[in-house]
C-alpha cells in the first residue's frame, strides 16, 4: 500500500515525497488507519519496521485537521533513551516540515541548567508534541511545570525497553495525569507478561497489530568465532591488521567491558569512541556526531545503540559478547545492511555462551558459520551442547531437590496433621468421660 491511499493531508504526503517514502511497511499500513479512527493501539513489532512513522503520521494528520487546544500539550511520547527521543524528534521535524504551527519539544536528562529552564518555559507555554524520557519528564511534573489535563495522545515507544530499565512506576504515575479521553498508543518489540499487564492497565479496547518477529536481512553475512575470553582481542587484532575496517559498531555486554575494550583498541592505534550510560548527554552527542561524520572508525557501545539508532552505512557489527536473547541479536546485527546495502556481523562465542548462541541459531532457523581462529591464538573450545546440558542438568537437579524438599515438608505436615487429629480425638474422649 502507498501512503497516498491512507487519506493523509497533502502537506504530509509532500514531506514523505521529499523524504522518498512512498510505500507503507506492514506496521504502518495497519496502524495508521486505526489511530486516525480514534482507537487505542497495541503494536508488537521489532525496531526497523517503521513504528515511528506508524504513530507520528496519523497524530500529525489529526492535529492538522482538527481544532486542538493551542496552549496545551496535545501529544506526549515517552522514549526509553535520550538517543531515541532525539531520533523521534528528527523524524517529527521531517514529517511536519510543511505543517504550520505544529512543533515538538524533546525532553531528556544529561543537560545543563540552562536547557532545563528552556524546557520549563516551553512546557508552561504549551507544546503540541512532547518527546520525553520518563525520569526527566517526572522532574518537570514534580516541579509543577506540566499540565496534561488536555492531552489527546499518549504514546509509549519501545515499551518493553522502558520496563527493562525500571520505568514501570514512572509510566503509571504519568498516565494518572492524563484525561480519560486520551488516546493511548503502545509499541513494543516483545510481549512479555509485564507488557500485557501494562497494556491492560493503560489501553481501552485496543486494536492489536502484531508483526511476526523479523530475522536479520538476507544481505547480512553472519559468522562467528568460538573462542576463549582471552582470545577475543587477538581476533580483533587480526581483523584490523588484515582489513582496513571502517564504519564498525562493536557491542559489549556491559559499560565496564566497553571501557576496557575501547582502551585496548586505542593502545592498538585503532580510531574508536565509546557509547555507554556513564557519559553525559553532551559527551554522547559528541561521540555519535563524530562517528556519523566518519571521524572515528569504530563505535564501542552497549545495547544503548542497538535500538532506535539509524546509521545507514555501517559495514560491520561485532558482538564482542553474545547477546542475552535472540531479539537483542537481531537488533544489534540490524545496524548493518540498511538502505539496501550489504553488511557483515561477527559474534565472539566463549565457552559459557555456546548454549545461548544455540538458542539464537534456533530462532534464526539456521546455523551461523563458525570461522577458524587466526593462526597463533591456540585451540578453540568445542562448539557442543555440553554447557547447555550441564546447565539443564543443574536446573533439573535443583528442581528435583526442591520437589524432594517440598515432598519432605508435605510428609512432615501430614504427620503433624495426623498427630493433631489424634490429640483432638483424645481430648474429645476425655471430655465425654468427664461428662
Amino acid at each position: 500500500m502507498h501512503f497516498s491511499e491512507l487519506h493523509l493531508t497533502p502537506h504530509l504526503l509532500d514531506a514523505l515525497d521529499d523524504m522518498r517514502f512512498s510505500t507503507c511497511t506492514p506496521i504502518q499500513e495497519r496502524c495508521i488507519p486505526a489511530i486516525m479512527d480514534g482507537n487505542d493501539v497495541l503494536g508488537i513489532a521489532q525496531t526497523g519496521t517503521g513504528k515511528t512513522a506508524a504513530y507520528l503520521l496519523p497524530i500529525l494528520n489529526l492535529l492538522n485537521d482538527y481544532a486542538f487546544p493551542q496552549e496545551a500539550i496535545n501529544c506526549l511520547i515517552m522514549s526509553p533513551t535520550r538517543e531515541l527521543a532525539q531520533q523521534i524528534d528528527q523524524a517529527m521535524q521531517g514529517f511536519a516540515f510543511y505543517l504550520d504551527d505544529i512543533g515538538s519539544l524533546p525532553i531528556y536528562g544529561g543537560n545543563d541548567g540552562a536547557r532545563f529552564e528552556q524546557e520549563k518555559r516551553s512546557l508552561r507555554m504549551g507544546a503540541d508534541i512532547i518527546i520525553a524520557t520518563p525520569g526527566r519528564f517526572l522532574s518537570h511534573v514534580k516541579m509543577g511545570n506540566v499540565d496534561l489535563s488536555q492531552t489527546s495522545f499518549f504514546v509509549l515507544d519501545e515499551a518493553d525497553r522502558m520496563l527493562d530499565m525500571g520505568f514501570s512506576t514512572d509510566i503509571l504515575n504519568i498516565a494518572k495525569l492524563l484525561p480519560p479521553t486520551c488516546q493511548t498508543i503502545m509499541f513494543s518489540a516483545t510481549m512479555p507478561r509485564d507488557i500485557e499487564q501494562l497494556a491492560k492497565t493503560l489501553l481501552h479496547n485496543p486494536v492489536e497489530v502484531k508483526i511476526a518477529p523479523s530475522r536479520p536481512a538476507e544481505n547480512i553475512m553472519q559468522a562467528a568465532y568460538v573462542c576463549h575470553e582471552n582470545q577475543k582481542m587477538g581476533i580483533i587484532r587480526h581483523l584490523f591488521s588484515t582489513n582496513q575496517l571502517q564504519r564498525v559498531i562493536l557491542f559489549a555486554g556491559s559499560k565496564l567491558k566497553v571501557k576496557e575494550v575501547a582502551r585496548t583498541l586505542r593502545q592498538m592505534h585503532i580510531n574508536c569512541t565509546e557509547m555507554h550510560s556513564d557519559l553525559s548527554q553532551p559527551e554522547r552527542d559528541k561521540a555519535m556526531l563524530r562517528f556519523k561524520a566518519g571521524q572515528t572508525d569504530v563505535l564501542v557501545a552497549t545495547d544503548i545503540v542497538a535500538r532506535g539508532i539509524d546509521i545507514d552505512d555501517i559495514a560491520i557489527v561485532i558482538n564482542y559478547d553474545v547477546p542475552h536473547d535472540p531479539e537483542d541479536y537481531v537488533h544489534r546485527v540490524g545496524r548493518t545492511a540498511r538502505a539496501s546495502r550489504h553488511g557483515k556481523a561477527l559474534t565472539f562465542i566463549r565457552g559459557k555462551e555456546i548454549a545461548d548462541f544455540m538458542v539464537i541459531e534456533r530462532f534464526l532457523q539456521r546455523t551461523v558459520d563458525k570461522l577458524p581462529l587466526p593462526e597463533g591464538l591456540g585451540e578453540a573450545p568445542p562448539y557442543t551442547a555440553q554447557k547447555h546440558n550441564n546447565r539443564r542438568a543443574r536446573h533439573d537437579r535443583k528442581k528435583a531437590k526442591t520437589t524432594q524438599s517440598n515432598s519432605h515438608d508435605n510428609k512432615k505436615q501430614r504427620r503433624k496433621n495426623r498427630k493433631g487429629k489424634k490429640n483432638n480425638a483424645a481430648n474429645q474422649n476425655s471430655e465425654k468421660q468427664k461428662d
